[in-house]
C-alpha cells in the first residue's frame, strides 16, 4: 500500500496499460478496495445509530492519514503540499464533505444495500453536470444513457409509492454532491497532483468535523473507539487501494468491478441486519448498472480523459 498515488501528470497512457502485465494487478486493487469500502460502510452504520454524523466523518477522516502518510513519504512533502488552485480545493473540500455527511447520515438509517444502490448514480450525474462545468459534449447515445439511469433510479426510490423513504432523497442529493466533488477533481487534476488532492480533503473533512465535536460527541466506549478507529483506517486504505487500481490499469477495465459492491452490501445487509433488498432495488440497479457501463465504454469509444477524476476522487 506504500506505492505513490499516480498523479495527472505521471499516469500511464491509455496504450500503455494496455500493453503491460498490470491489469490484474489493477482488478486485483479494485476489488480489494470495493471490499474494504463495503466493510467500512458497514461499521459506519453500526456505529451510526449510536454516534453522531460528525463524530463519524472525523474518525474517518483523521485516522485515514496514517496509511495517507505512507503514500506521501512516497512522493515527497512538498509535493503533497504544493496547492496551485486553491479555489478549486475549497470547492472540492466543500462538496466533498457534504457528500460524506449525508452518506454517513444516511447508512443507519437505510437498508445497505438500498443505500449502495442509490450511489451507483454516481457516474450518471457525472456524465450530466460535466455539460454545464466542464462544457463538454453529450451526444444522444450518452443523453439517452442518463435518462435510463435516472428511471433506474426512479425504481429504487420509488417517489410516489407507498414504499418510498424521504431519506433516499438525502442519499440521492448526497451522491449529486460526490458527482460535484468528482468534477472539481477532475479540474483540479490539470494543475494538482492528485496526492495534494486528496491531502486537502483530508484535512478539510478532518477540521470542519472537529469544529463540531463540542456539540455532538458521545464518548464512545474502548469496543466502538477501536471500531471508530478502523473506519479511519479502513477508509484510507480503500482508497489507496483505489488509486492503485487505476495507476496499474486501464479506467475501463477496472470500474466495472466496482459494482460488486451491490454483492458485499446485500450479504453484508443480510447477515449483520437480515435485510433482504426489494425487487425495485435489484431491478433498478440493473438499470442503473447497464447505464453507467454504457456511458464508461461510450466515453472510452470517444477517448474522453474522465478517468483521471476517478483516479482522484474519493468515494467517502
Amino acid at each position: 500500500m506504500s506505492a505513490p498515488v499516480a498523479t495527472a501528470e505521471s499516469a500511464p497512457s491509455p496504450s500503455q496499460v494496455r500493453a503491460g502485465p498490470g491489469a490484474g494487478t489493477g482488478i486485483a486493487y479494485m476489488l480489494a478496495a470495493v471490499g474494504l469500502f463495503a466493510v467500512m460502510d458497514a461499521m459506519i452504520k453500526w456505529l451510526g445509530e449510536v454516534y453522531p454524523t460528525a463524530q463519524l466523518v472525523f474518525f474517518r477522516s483523521a485516522f485515514a492519514f496514517i496509511p495517507i502518510a505512507f503514500v506521501v513519504a512516497g512522493v515527497g512533502l512538498r509535493q503533497a503540499l504544493t496547492i496551485k488552485n486553491g479555489r478549486g480545493h475549497v470547492f472540492r473540500c466543500l462538496v466533498g464533505i457534504l457528500s460524506m455527511a449525508a452518506y454517513f447520515y444516511c447508512f443507519p438509517r437505510m437498508p445497505l444495500a438500498d443505500m449502495i444502490a442509490i450511489t451507483f448514480a454516481a457516474p450518471i450525474f457525472i456524465t450530466a453536470l460535466s455539460v454545464p462545468m466542464l462544457g463538454e459534449k453529450v451526444g444522444p447515445r450518452r443523453w439517452s444513457a442518463i435518462l435510463v439511469g435516472f428511471a433506474g433510479v426512479l425504481v429504487i426510490v420509488q417517489p410516489g409509492d407507498g414504499g418510498f423513504e424521504p431519506i433516499a432523497l438525502i442519499a440521492l442529493l448526497g451522491t449529486l454532491f460526490y458527482a460535484l466533488a468528482a468534477i472539481a477533481v477532475r479540474k483540479l487534476s490539470r494543475t494538482d497532483s492528485s496526492v495534494s488532492i486528496v491531502i486537502s480533503f483530508t484535512v478539510c473533512s478532518t477540521l470542519v468535523s472537529a469544529a463540531l465535536l463540542p456539540f455532538q460527541w458521545v464518548t464512545p466506549s474502548l469496543p466502538d473507539l477501536a471500531l471508530l478507529i478502523t473506519v479511519g483506517l479502513i477508509g484510507g486504505m480503500a482508497q489507496i487501494a483505489m488509486t492503485n487500481a487505476f495507476r496499474y490499469a486501464e479506467v475501463s477495465l477496472v470500474v466495472p468491478f466496482e459494482y460488486t459492491a451491490m454483492i458485499w452490501a446485500a450479504a453484508l445487509g443480510f447477515f449483520v441486519w437480515g435485510e433482504i433488498p426489494g425487487n425495485n432495488v435489484w431491478i433498478g440497479v440493473s438499470i442503473v448498472t447497464a447505464s453507467g457501463l454504457y456511458i464508461l465504454y461510450r466515453e472510452a469509444r470517444l477517448g474522453l480523459p474522465r478517468g483521471i477524476a476517478r483516479k482522484l476522487q474519493a468515494r467517502r
